[in-house]
């Protein structure tokens, strides 16, 4: 009996946990740069997700699992992301003959240093006029945040992180004149 119970609690913490990454809050700075843009509106397709050891879905972090909240898939998060944005700025509408689409690339969390984390993530991105291919490029960023050899604080840390990233993203997109005169 103490053998089958002492199995069980070392399958419980060797199989770790999962949690879901925070919701995606579009950056205000980001939205402003779309609106400000002279373009009149875009539509977002889904983006696909690239089948690489650096694109884990979910994420591992030390014993535990970084799942999407859209769909458990991280290339429905940049989707979303990018909705959002337009959509704050007033220039999203799924009417629009301007799309933009693409591939999450890479996407790594890293909550294994004692005194700093980092993520990284990439995505190629393009957009479509009428069915024209008008720019594909790829677009990468990189944060840090400060961690912890706790794993009650560096995972959590990790985890309120993924957000900034994507929004770092974007905010590499959307500073870009090429993707932005590709909307246009």
């Amino acid at each position: 009996m103490i053998r089958s119970v002492g199995a069980m609690v070392v399958a419980i913490v060797l199989s770790g946990c999962a949690m879901n990454a925070p919701q995606y809050s579009a950056r205000m700075d980001n939205v402003l740069k779309l609106k400000e843009a002279e373009f009149r509106d875009a539509k977002v397709a889904d983006f696909s997700s690239l089948a690489a050891k650096d694109n884990a879905n979910p994420i591992s972090l030390r014993a535990d699992r970084l799942e999407s909240p859209y769909g458990k898939s991280y290339s429905a998060y940049l989707t979303e992301a990018i909705k959002q944005e337009l959509t704050l700025a007033g220039k999203y509408s799924q009417a629009s003959n301007v799309e933009i689409s693409g591939e999450l690339q890479k996407n790594e969390l890293n909550a294994g240093s004692f005194t700093t984390g980092d993520g990284f993530i990439a995505a190629r991105v393009v957009v479509r006029k009428g069915g024209q291919v008008a720019y594909d490029q790829v677009k990468s960023a990189t944060i840090t945040w400060p961690s912890s050899f706790a794993g009650a604080v560096a995972i959590p840390a990790a985890a309120q992180s993924y957000p900034t990233l994507v929004q770092t993203l974007l905010d590499t997109l959307f500073s870009d004149k090429a993707f932005l005169d590709a909307l246009k």
